[in-house]
């Protein structure tokens, strides 16, 4: 008993002097910006010695999310969304694709995997450069057909001013309820044949009364009562979306990849004697096997999509409305108009997006541990 109580004492100094830093340079800095945002902290005498600093509450949240003048971060918000899901759908298929063909053990497969791992190398303000010469209107890729004898593009990558999937933002809280409706619809109905009745009372039914509720939570609301405000996909963000695979799509094809060489090889073959096809094998035996790769994927790529900062800056500059990212914005409202609070709002607003991603991810792991 003592041997264990001095062991657990030796753990504690151990581990006390990363706990102190980590405590004040990491949560001591967030809650030093949490009290920040809730600040007036801003304009011409924010650089002063002593500078003023109010508490004004919630108000800067407020004036991001419903304000005339946040309009731009409420674009940018939906722009980063687009970002997230565009570099998930994108990098982890693309890279479960070519790790599923280097499976196949071709010839060349080493110099091929590093031919697809080079990007990842890369940091985000090369990649941006290059991708913006091959983007460039009157360039790049808009001139590849003429090689062909055809005419040449004229799509503009990282300019267009043209928007897709438009909606009211204020319909915004009654779209996210469809959205989970819709989630917890499909997920009931793949776990209907191996769940039975409880499938339908964890997923169906709160799915089916979560779709009712926004569809009366929108006919209560009277149109009239809220200025329109619409927000979509920007096609300008398609030139940074693809330049964004390019980069992680290596990364995710070695995660997968080492998953893949993981499994043993004899119960690939006992799949295959079985009379899985190829397909199969990888659809119904490898790729679930691989769920805590694609888990660790999502989470550390949704981090990447929050931070795109440099690559942003570098293919479109900071001014391009088009292409905007909150973590671009933060920068600009801290570090050129001086306004802080509202920088320090904005820098909150990304941590608790990216609290999103993690937290459950952690809570998931933690019950697991208990379990085993």
């Amino acid at each position: 008993m003592r041997e264990a109580s001095r062991d657990k004492l030796k753990a504690l100094l151990t581990l006390l002097p990363s706990m102190l830093l980590i405590g004040i340079f990491v949560y001591g800095f967030i809650g030093n910006t949490i009290w920040t945002s809730m600040t007036d902290w801003g304009g011409t005498g924010s650089l002063s010695m002593t500078p003023q600093k109010n508490f004004v509450g919630l108000d800067n949240y407020v004036e991001l999310f419903t304000g005339f003048l946040g309009g731009g971060f409420r674009q940018d918000l939906v722009n980063a969304v687009y970002y997230s899901v565009m570099l998930l759908a994108g990098a982890i298929g693309l890279g479960m694709f070519i790790a599923i063909l280097l499976d196949q053990k071709p010839k060349g497969e080493d110099v091929l995997r590093t031919i697809f791992l080079y990007p990842m190398s890369l940091s985000f303000i090369v990649s941006g450069t290059i991708w913006r010469w091959l983007l460039a209107p009157q360039g790049g890729v808009n001139v590849l057909p003429t090689y062909v004898g055809l005419e040449p593009l004229s799509f503009s990558w990282l300019s267009s001013t043209e928007a897709v999937l438009q909606f009211n933002w204020q319909n915004l809280f009654q779209i996210i309820l469809y959205v989970a409706a819709f989630i917890m619809i499909m997920v009931g109905l793949y776990k209907l044949r191996s769940h039975g009745n409880a499938a339908v009372k964890k997923w169906l039914g709160p799915g089916i009364v979560v779709g009712g509720g926004a569809w009366l939570f929108g006919g209560m609301l009277p149109e009239a009562l809220f200025m329109e405000e619409m927000h979509g996909f920007n096609l300008a963000t398609l030139g940074i979306i693809i330049a964004t695979i390019w980069q992680y799509s290596g990364y995710t094809m070695a995660l997968y990849l080492a998953g893949f060489n993981g499994i043993s090889q004899d119960l690939r073959d006992a799949a295959l004697l079985d009379g899985a096809t190829e397909a199969g094998y990888y659809r119904h035996v490898a790729i679930p096997m691989l769920k805590p790769i694609t888990i660790s994927a999502v989470i550390i790529l949704s981090h990447i999509s929050l931070k795109m900062f440099d690559l942003v800056f570098a293919m479109t500059g900071p001014d391009n409305a088009e292409t905007g990212h909150p973590a671009l914005n933060m920068y600009l409202t801290t570090f050129r108009a001086n306004d802080f609070a509202v920088g320090a709002a904005i820098a909150i607003v990304l941590f608790l997006v990216a609290a999103t991603f993690i937290v459950p991810y952690l809570i998931g792991q933690y019950r697991q541990r208990r379990r085993g």
